[in-house]
């Protein structure tokens, strides 16, 4: 049975673990709204960190939301994903986004994260 759950280990938590996401990501991935920057992990599974700023938005209340939509649709792709440090921020005000437009691009950024993490390891295999 899938563990669907969000335990801290599958949390970034400490600002070291973000720096070195920021300083040498793997590779970047963004649409629109959101950006996704992936660190090769010392982990056996994905970890996720989220930078979404009072700058970008405001009001707390948008800002849990955000958190808590990325969270959920992290937890649901968890699985699936290569064992990799994820932090989202946020390009723009998601105000226009309904939630389940959010939800949309974040499963497009998470299944592009999936799909670059196969391209890559079957390059090294190649190699």
């Amino acid at each position: 049975m899938t563990d669907y759950r969000y335990p801290k280990a599958k949390r970034l938590l400490k600002p070291d673990e973000f720096k070195s996401v920021f300083n040498q990501p793997l590779f970047k991935i963004h649409n629109s709204h959101f950006m996704a920057f992936a660190y090769d992990s010392k982990n056996e599974q994905a970890r996720l960190g989220m930078a979404i700023t009072k700058k970008r938005i405001p009001r707390a209340v948008a800002r849990n939301t955000i958190k808590r939509i990325i969270r959920e649709q992290f937890r649901h792709r968890h699985p699936q994903l290569p064992a990799l440090d994820l932090v989202f921020i946020l390009k723009k005000s998601t105000k226009a986004l309904s939630n389940d437009q959010m939800r949309q691009e974040i499963d497009e950024i998470l299944a592009k994260v999936i799909s670059k993490q196969r391209r890559n390891l079957a390059t090294k295999t190649q190699i």
